[in-house]
């Protein structure tokens, strides 16, 4: 079960921005790894911390997190963007480890691939059943001519001479911390190392091109809008011998004229005759399921809603279907004939007070809202 990221960071609930950034930096350098070699859950504890950061620190997951814990930022599609540790030294402490100056270098940390994101439309019918939806992007690929190595085909690959196949160039100063090491990446190769003799004439020597791609993207059933979607690893290419970066689906469910969605519920308006109000019938209604027969029981009251078990959208992390709640309208006729008004006439004279119901106290609103707590 995934630790309070407030207890993760060690704030309370309170805890200002400053004070959650404070928090993460000082914590940040407790779990290093480089600082905690002997422990081998230092790794994991760091990306937990990291992870903690990220969701604390960002207004609106830290909102959604406070509300609803671990499981709302679940359901609505956070996973952390870290894959590995130096994504996240690169996106909290900038280019490279600053940890890694004190304790002594070693071959230069290499960005991974770039992270890709696209938007796909969605009809309630393919959120009910879940769907495929092929999406284009463009994006960096590995190049198919010098097969990502940055060479011409047929010539060698040779250690740089600048670096002398370290991919990190180092200064070294005193400091009050002792002996600080600084390192950077090689300038000539890049931090790999390695050069081409004769680069690649396609991808003049970087071993990635840029192209239009298009992937079939499987889309689970239940999806909400807004609802993001990670594919690791099919975004960008990284350099060689680094990850791909992951490709971000944002989900945009269309609005459906018929049904207004709550979570999982539905709502959709029936137009009944008050004839048919006052008498009952069995009357045709859309669900994302095609037209089914519903009851209507006779003295049917304007904005009763009668619920249509299993007929809304299924749970994301569940199989069990929402409801479909019918609002019922009931419609008064008019541009009556002499004979229509008469007969209505008729009718009038011939009830009284025990043909009508009391009022209700509880609003249609209060019904409705009564109906979702269920």
């Amino acid at each position: 079960m995934a630790r309070d990221y407030y207890e993760v960071l060690g704030v309370s609930r309170e805890a200002s921005d400053a004070e959650i950034k404070r928090a993460f930096r000082r914590r940040a350098r407790e779990l290093h790894p480089d600082v905690n070699r002997h422990d081998p859950a230092a790794e994991e504890q760091f990306k937990e911390l990291a992870a903690a950061y990220e969701v604390l620190n960002d207004s609106e997951r830290r909102s959604i997190y406070d509300r609803y814990g671990h499981e709302g930022l679940r359901s609505g599609g956070f996973e952390p963007t870290f894959a590995d540790l130096s994504d996240i030294f690169e996106a909290f402490f900038g280019r490279g480890d600053p940890f890694s100056s004190i304790f002594g270098g070693g071959r230069a940390t290499r960005a991974r691939g770039e992270d890709v994101a696209v938007e796909i439309e969605l009809t309630l019918e393919e959120v009910v059943h879940g769907t495929t939806k092929d999406v284009e992007f463009e994006s960096v690929v590995s190049c198919q001519h010098c097969r990502g190595n940055g060479a011409e085909p047929g010539t060698p690959i040779v250690t740089c001479p600048r670096c002398e196949g370290r991919g990190v160039l180092q200064s070294v100063s005193r400091t009050f911390l002792g002996q600080l090491v600084q390192s950077q990446p090689c300038d000539r190769c890049g931090g790999d190392g390695r050069l081409a003799e004769q680069p690649c004439a396609r991808c003049r020597g970087q071993g990635r091109t840029r192209e239009r791609r298009t992937m079939t993207v499987d889309v689970p059933a239940g999806i909400d809008h807004g609802q993001r979607m990670r594919l690791a690893g099919k975004g960008g290419a990284g350099a060689p011998g680094t990850p791909s970066g992951d490709l971000y689906v944002l989900a945009r469910v269309k609005p459906d004229p018929r049904f207004e969605r709550q979570g999982e519920d539905l709502v959709t308006r029936l137009d009944v005759p008050v004839t048919d109000a006052a008498l009952g019938a069995t009357l045709d209604v859309d669900t994302l399921d095609g037209e089914v027969e519903l009851h209507i029981p006779a003295g049917t009251q304007p904005g009763t809603l009668i619920a249509l078990s299993r007929r809304g959208l299924p749970s994301l992390h569940g199989r069990r279907r929402g409801d479909l709640h019918v609002l019922v309208n009931v419609m008064v006729p008019k541009n009556l004939s002499e004979e229509q008004r008469e007969l209505l006439e008729r009718l009038a004279q011939s009830t009284n007070g025990q043909n009508y119901p009391a009022a209700e106290r509880e609003s249609f609103f209060d019904r409705l809202r009564h109906a979702f707590k269920t």
